[in-house]
């Protein structure tokens, strides 16, 4: 803002001067606005790193669930068959052969015009429920649209079937169920419910034709033997036939499809080998934002910049209790005989190879290994990001509150700063007025003293 009394009088340049003596003034509120943009740098560091151990929390407590590591994949022989595994399931083997698959039922009327009653109801009779359904017209259209509209499992379409006798437009009507399974059948008949009766079935009146049944998925079991079972299923997926496995069949077979399903100790190897990246990660975060970095000024002088997590004693102790966490022996063993190992720069190192042979030694020594640690990290990682008690939420609150409470000292040193400048203004104004009077006055005594040298002469 221009200062308007800028040298009237005495030709100083009193903006420059008193924005320099502002300058000076302003110097703590200075102080006070690095200090809130150094601890906004430190909350959102703060907030990547809760964020991350949060999520490293949920990891590790989902891995420390019972059975969490009981994974097992499944496999078939054949192509025709396939498989899907989700909890429960166990190692195993079963020979099936395939008898049927599931279907839904289709079906066409007659040749028709339009509707062969009016007023044009029909009746649909499906998984032993009766709906009664009234179309606008007796148009083969309205009729379609009525049932496609009733929701009864079962729905049509006009197909073109010529002309009748007279040239006119013949349709069929085609009804088709949406759900597979000998459930799912269903009965067309013309009238009301109370009309149902055989000789009002439209898909049995000469002309009609089933185009398909509906029909259950079958397989048998042990086939060619005194145990052989057959097993009949709605849809073409078979969800019991072994514990937490899912056998979806597409053709039907001849020879014995096998389905085997054994441990899958591929997905423990990746389960603990993500844990371990997830752990490692946490630790390259706090390294990377605990770097001092040396450079030099304009002048050439050495600086140091510290990063925004050096010499913080509370981000070291969750770093720490993370790495004893995952790093302390397991009843006595240390978790490098599993291929979990501490690495001489303070991260963890996961050694796949090793992991996978002694699984397969000992699979429940590995797997409650793997699980302890888990448990432990989760115990330290939730401890530290709980959004109301960790120990890395507390810190952000705490610095929130302190960025608040120097917000507040720096709006009060705006006010403080303004009155300031507002009374330097208003002193060098006066001094403006005060020497322009005295110039006035000055100038007056000096148009006088002509006057008064005449007069005494």
């Amino acid at each position: 803002m221009t200062n308007a009394i800028d040298g009237l009088v005495s030709g100083l340049d009193t903006t420059s001067l008193i924005n320099s003596l502002m300058k000076v003034e302003a110097a703590p509120q200075a102080l006070l606005k690095a200090k809130v943009a150094t601890s906004q740098t430190f909350i959102s560091a703060l907030q990547g790193l809760n964020s991350q151990v949060a999520a490293l929390g949920t990891l590790a407590a989902n891995a420390a669930k019972p059975a969490a590591l009981d994974l097992y994949s499944s496999t078939s022989s054949s192509p025709t068959i396939t498989t899907s595994v989700s909890a429960g399931a166990s190692a195993g083997q079963l020979d099936v052969v395939v008898g049927a698959l599931a279907s839904s039922q289709v079906e066409v009327s007659a040749a028709l015009t339009v509707w062969p009653a009016t007023p044009p109801v029909l009746t649909i009779v499906s998984g032993g429920v009766s709906t009664e359904i009234t179309a606008a017209s007796t148009s083969l259209d309205d009729v379609v649209t009525a049932i496609n509209a009733a929701n009864t499992g079962v729905t049509a379409t006009r197909v073109a079937s010529g002309v009748d006798a007279l040239g006119a437009p013949q349709y069929r009507l085609q009804f088709t169920g949406t759900a597979t399974g000998a459930a799912k059948s269903f009965e067309v008949h013309q009238g009301a419910k109370a009309d149902v009766a055989p000789a009002n079935d439209l898909l049995a009146a000469p002309g009609s034709a089933v185009i398909r049944t509906a029909k259950d998925a079958s397989v048998t079991l042990w086939a060619g033997t005194g145990a052989a079972q057959t097993i009949t299923s709605a849809t073409n997926t078979f969800s019991n036939l072994l514990p937490g496995v899912a056998v979806t069949v597409s053709a039907i077979s001849v020879d014995p499809v096998t389905i085997k399903v054994a441990r899958d100790d591929a997905q423990i190897g990746s389960l603990a080998s993500g844990l371990v990246s997830s752990v490692n990660g946490i630790f390259a975060l706090i390294s990377t934002k605990s770097v001092v970095v040396n450079s030099t000024n304009a002048a050439g002088a050495a600086v140091m910049s510290p990063g925004v997590f050096t010499g913080k004693s509370s981000v070291r102790d969750v770093n720490q209790k993370i790495l004893t966490a995952a790093s302390a022996p397991v009843n006595g063993h240390s978790p490098s005989e599993y291929g979990i190992s501490i690495t001489k720069s303070g991260t963890m190192e996961f050694d796949a190879a090793k992991f996978a042979t002694v699984l397969a030694k000992d699979p429940t020594t590995v797997k409650a290994a793997v699980q302890e640690i888990a448990a432990r990290v989760a115990a330290v990682a939730t401890a530290a990001s709980d959004k109301y008690t960790g120990q890395i939420t507390s810190q952000i609150t705490g610095q929130q509150s302190t960025v608040k409470d120097l917000g507040n000292r720096i709006d009060a040193w705006d006010i403080s700063l303004a009155t300031r400048r507002a009374t330097l203004q208003s002193t060098y104004t006066a001094l403006e007025t005060q020497l322009s009077k005295l110039k006035a006055q000055s100038t007056w005594l000096t148009a006088q003293l002509p006057t008064t040298t005449s007069t005494t002469g």
